[in-house]
């Protein structure tokens, strides 16, 4: 067995940036840039008002001060003259500021009567202008890598950029093995079950920027899984589930050896996830997961989504840690590196009593995972661990 760092590592070199494409801005959330993209405009590109009010060519005023309106300015209708003194203009928020205008003069701090206005007493001390450029100006730059969100999507936007270079998303493609497998929606036989582990990675996956191909599932047959294999080809990467252990339906590593699987590692000093497979099978990367439920998702967070961001140009390591205090006491641990599903509240972390890997509904109910490393000792409560958020 390797440790999980040392599988990890190994895991992450069988990728490389996947290719880069143009996408409509319109479909870039949640994908990840690939190249700085720089603007081609200043925002705001003229100096504008802050604030509905009125504008006026000086900085220096006194409750009582009177000017004559000589126009009005709103957004997308600029005044054209120019503002002398003992003038103002009409404006409105996001209006281009006017020529000679040194300072905006809030609405609720005027008094108006026909084309006059008065200024109040306790004038806002503000000018409430937005000079141009203040946000950013032209050859201002969007850096790449990231996975553009929201916000980033509508700097973009202001940037007037169309068209976004982004990381296409990398292909994963996922079998299922084992005779007592069907899909969901299927009628099992009383010795079947769902397969759920597919769908659940698959999803996985997706949020963290793959396209997925979701292949049949794969009976505990050579010519099965052979069929399988060979409509996986031209994935970026490969995921089986289940049938990379060592019993005498475990066929995966055998089969996949026949057709060029070149093997890195197989199991790892680790719970849940020990039997875990790697290596390449022609252009594509290989993971082999463990059957069980629980194992399998776990080892999906921990090696292969920093595997996606490897191949999507991201920074790609070791899933984020924090530290917090234990809610609950913890025994000991084995030699093995355990991941415990547990629940962050008011906190602090704690682990749930059950740890077996089939178990879904524990999963379901975990926000993070506490990490204990080989040989831990128990742990009393208020003693502080690491901890993966989910």
């Amino acid at each position: 067995m390797i440790s999980v760092s040392d599988a990890l590592a190994a895991v992450l070199k069988l990728g490389s940036p996947v290719d880069v494409e143009l996408v409509p801005l319109i479909d870039a959330d949640g994908r990840v840039l690939a190249q700085d993209v720089a603007a081609t405009r200043d925002q705001p590109p003229f100096s504008a008002s802050a604030m509905d009010g009125y504008a006026i060519s000086t900085v220096d005023v006194a409750a009582g001060d009177t000017f004559t309106v000589i126009g009005e300015a709103a957004a997308g209708h600029r005044f054209d003259g120019k503002i002398d003194d003992g003038q103002a203009v009409r404006i409105f928020t996001g209006a281009p500021l006017p020529i000679g205008a040194q300072r905006i003069i809030i609405q609720e701090d005027v008094t108006r009567a026909g084309s006059s206005i008065m200024l109040r007493e306790n004038i806002d001390k503000g000018h409430h202008i937005r000079p141009s450029g203040g946000d950013f100006k032209v050859g201002d730059l969007l850096t790449a890598p990231r996975r553009l969100g929201p916000s980033d999507v509508a700097l973009l936007a202001s940037m007037n950029v169309a068209q976004v270079p982004v990381r296409r998303r990398p292909v994963v493609a996922i079998i299922a093995t084992g005779d007592e497998l069907v899909s969901p929606g299927e009628t099992p036989r009383d010795d079947q079950i769902i397969a759920s582990n597919s769908l659940g990675l698959a999803a996985m996956f997706r949020r963290a920027g793959a396209q997925t191909r979701l292949l049949p599932i794969a009976k505990d047959t050579a010519s099965s899984l052979e069929m399988d294999l060979s409509l996986a080809e031209g994935a970026d990467l490969l995921v089986t589930i289940g049938g990379a252990s060592v019993g005498d339906h475990d066929i995966v590593a055998k089969v996949a050896g026949t057709m060029g699987l070149e093997r890195d590692f197989y199991k790892v000093a680790m719970r849940p996830g020990k039997p875990l497979m790697a290596g390449r099978i022609g252009k594509m990367a290989m993971i082999g997961l463990p059957g069980n439920p629980v194992s399998s998702m776990v080892c999906g967070e921990l090696f292969i989504r920093p595997l996606l961001d490897h191949f999507l140009g991201l920074p790609a390591g070791p899933r984020a840690r924090i530290s917090l205090p234990l809610a609950q006491p913890l025994d000991a641990n084995s030699q093995r590196e355990h991941y415990m599903r547990a629940i962050i509240e008011d906190g602090a972390v704690r682990a749930f009593d059950r740890q077996d890997s089939s178990l879904l509904t524990v999963l379901a109910q975990a926000n993070a995972l506490i990490v204990r490393p080989p040989n831990d000792p128990a742990r009393a409560a208020g003693e502080r661990t690491e901890v993966i958020a989910l």
